[in-house]
């Protein structure tokens, strides 16, 4: 099975690995069964699986699933460069059981500790983390709690992640105030219309991740665009700012995607450089 990713010119760009995709179910943190795509490598002669791959769990962004085009793309790429890779969609949303309108960025912290011990016993030791958007806040804030992150994890990949949950909420409150005044409210998003509770508000101001990210012991990686209407660039810079590395070293490099949007549809081969990248940082830090 080969990726269906093309380069810039619309010549197919192929790995090294042959990929294996196939669905899974498990339990997730919110009492919900949630719905998976397990992109995996293996050998083009034998078909077996690669033998000590390193494993990432992908969190997607606000409102959207695992099989947002970016995201599907990137993880089966990943897998063809040799990278495990878990694609889940949260409570509510995609495949998976619940009501959408009941999580929060705690709830999102929960599924995505749970996708990690499911991935664990699935694929091994999980040793990376990536998130797209709001999935990236979420891998964020798990790889800062000393007690929720895997004791194998050494790396996380953030595409288009912002630095703070509290301007989701701002933004959300302005969208529709009566999410605040009648504690639930319509917004459309993504050309849909989704039903937001102010439980949901008060759950993304609760957190300060800006105070969480100097916990991060991992190698980050930020994928960000200066063009990025959705999440500001700022973001990437705040982020990389407050997370060291040994020694007071950066921990953290931020990758610049000129001419991105946040959804990383525009140019074919923006999705390209995320996975290529990610998937040599990957296997650098395993």
């Amino acid at each position: 099975m080969s990726s269906d990713i093309r380069s810039s010119t619309g010549e197919p760009v192929e790995g090294p690995f042959e990929r294996h995709s196939y669905r899974v179910r498990f339990d997730g943190g919110n009492g919900f069964e949630l719905a998976g795509i397990i992109d995996r490598p293996r050998e083009r002669l034998t078909s077996e699986p690669l033998a000590d791959a390193p494993v990432a769990v992908f969190s997607h962004c606000f409102t959207c699933s695992k099989d947002l085009k970016a995201i599907a793309r990137i993880s089966r790429r990943l897998a063809e460069l040799g990278v495990a890779v878990l694609r889940f969609d949260m409570t509510g949303l995609g495949g998976s059981d619940g009501d959408f309108s009941r999580t929060h960025f705690t709830s999102n912290q929960a599924d995505l500790k749970a996708a990690v011990q499911f991935a664990g016993t699935e694929l091994g030791a999980v040793t990376g983390l990536i998130g797209h958007s709001f999935g990236g806040a979420a891998s964020l804030a798990v790889a800062s709690d000393e007690v929720a992150r895997p004791h194998s994890l050494k790396a996380v990949v953030a595409i288009a992640a912002p630095s703070d949950t509290v301007h989701l909420a701002n933004l959300l409150d302005r969208m529709n105030p009566k999410i605040q005044e009648d504690g639930i409210g319509e917004v459309e998003i993504g050309g849909r219309r989704w039903s937001i509770r102010r439980e949901m508000l008060d759950d993304f101001r609760s957190h300060q991740l800006a105070d969480q990210l100097p916990n991060i012991q991992s190698h980050v990686m930020a994928f960000h665009s200066p063009s990025d209407e959705t999440v500001g660039y700022d973001h990437a810079l705040r982020i990389a700012s407050l997370i060291s590395g040994e020694d007071d070293q950066p921990g953290c490099s931020v990758v610049t995607l000129a001419g991105a949007d946040h959804l990383l549809i525009r140019h074919p081969g923006d999705a390209i450089l995320v996975a290529d990248t990610a998937a040599a940082f990957l296997n650098r830090h395993r």
